[in-house]
């Protein structure tokens, strides 16, 4: 009787469905053990980009659209300009909202058309209250998630002297 049981107990064992799995079993372990024993390598982050703080004309502010040597994102939405490098894959060439890079966004999200203004200065004052109401609330998000940089400035309009100590939300 206990040759039987031998006999029944291998035959299970080496059913070939039993063998797929004790093979399985045996890569992991494999895979496990090598991995305990591999050198990780350190992977190089580039050092975060210093924060920019200044306002900037539609000139100015049209320098970064991401091809620049620093790769540095920046766009408006109701007059301030947000830095959205951490959103470069969005924002940035090749994106899909890279229209909007270097620009006044604001009419382009306002409206749901993904295109910014080539003016001088975008006067919005012609869009609805819909439109505004969208804008604004695409303000409250890009405030949420990207630092401000300064405000859009309007023909003849002066910049701002922004000292190290002035708070990101304080300022607009």
């Amino acid at each position: 009787m206990a040759e039987t049981d031998t006999s029944s107990f291998w035959d299970e064992l080496t059913s070939p469905l039993n063998l797929v799995l004790i093979f399985f079993i045996v890569y992991l372990l494999y895979k496990i053990i090598r991995s305990q024993f591999e050198t990780i390598e350190p992977v190089n982050i580039p050092p975060p980009m210093p924060k920019l703080r200044k306002d900037m004309t539609v000139a100015e502010l049209k320098k970064y659209d991401g091809t620049n040597e620093d790769g540095r994102v920046l766009l408006a939405v109701n007059s301030i300009i947000f830095d959205v490098t951490a959103g470069k894959r969005f924002y940035g060439p090749g994106g899909p909202y890279s229209a909007f890079a270097g620009r006044d966004a604001t009419r382009g999200l306002a409206t749901g058309q993904v295109a910014a203004s080539d003016n001088e200065y975008d006067d919005i004052s012609d869009l609805g209250a819909d439109e505004i109401s969208s804008a604004k609330e695409w303000e409250d998000q890009f405030r949420e998630k990207y630092h401000i940089v300064g405000k859009l400035l309007k023909p003849g309009e002066t910049s701002t002297n922004y000292d190290e100590e002035t708070d990101d939300k304080k300022s607009q």
